[in-house]
């Protein structure tokens, strides 16, 4: 009996989470071969073309425009990982709380709905928000480390400035980077708090999600518009922007 109630569980909840991975795994493939085609290869090489010409000649109005830029970013990543503390919080609650939340869920849930099972349900959705929270505290330490550097070249003359265009973008890139997997592990989230109501509905939601996530990830870009792409993963720069000596940048 309890083999036919967990059946469900064993089959839908692994397929729920093997097919995001699989789609980001086959994301990340994406990223590293094509990133013009995709919505995190354009953005981060836009990235990249913005902290050029923030750096070259900086002055006050370019100073402010930075400060502005990153405290947008923080503020958001700030609103996600309280909104991740008080998920985390609210989880403990119920797991610390001596009310059995499943017994008024028992006849409506499809699959497992023992003590063991929902605890399982609330721990890992625990970890999935305090891993997301985790994410998202490292994105505002990067990016207010960004913050202080990018401006740094304002202050320093000749040759000795140690803060480099490439320096700034790649601890710009990790706070964006760790951003991005924050956000991801908020959407997977969903089909999570799901599966305390059955794991067909866990199932579903990451099969909606998917092609979902794929029309954000992907960027049609005209036959015209990917001139600037090479095999090589690099985009051609243009002059003001700083370069690895081929005439071009990485991604």
């Amino acid at each position: 009996m309890v083999w036919r109630e967990s059946f469900l569980d064993l089959i839908l909840i692994p397929l729920s989470l093997l097919l995001p991975m699989l789609y980001h795994a086959w994301l990340y493939r994406a990223v590293r071969r094509h990133p013009l085609s995709t919505a995190f290869g354009v953005y981060s090489a836009s990235r990249r073309v913005w902290i050029s010409g923030m750096m070259k000649d900086n002055d006050d109005k370019k100073g402010v425009l930075v400060v502005q830029s990153f405290r947008n970013v923080i503020m958001g990543s700030t609103l996600m990982a309280t909104t991740a503390v008080l998920f985390c919080t609210g989880i403990a609650a119920v797991l610390s709380s001596t009310y059995a939340i499943k017994k008024p869920l028992s006849d409506a849930v499809f699959g497992a709905h023992g003590e063991y099972m929902m605890a399982l349900k609330y721990v890992a959705l625990l970890l999935l928000f305090l891993f997301a929270f985790l994410c998202h505290s490292l994105t505002i330490c990067f990016l207010n480390q960004a913050s202080f550097l990018i401006n740094t070249s304002a202050l320093s003359g000749g040759g000795d400035n140690l803060v480099t265009g490439d320096l700034v973008a790649q601890i710009l890139e990790r706070g964006f980077t760790l951003n991005f997997v924050g956000n991801r592990l908020f959407y997977a989230g969903v089909p999570l708090l799901l599966w305390i109501f059955g794991p067909l509905l866990a199932f579903l939601s990451s099969l909606v999600m998917i092609p979902i996530l794929y029309n954000l990830d992907v960027v049609n870009v005209s036959g015209g518009g990917c001139k600037g792409e090479h095999s090589s993963g690099c985009v051609n720069a243009s002059k003001n922007a700083e370069t690895n000596g081929n005439g071009c940048m990485h991604v």
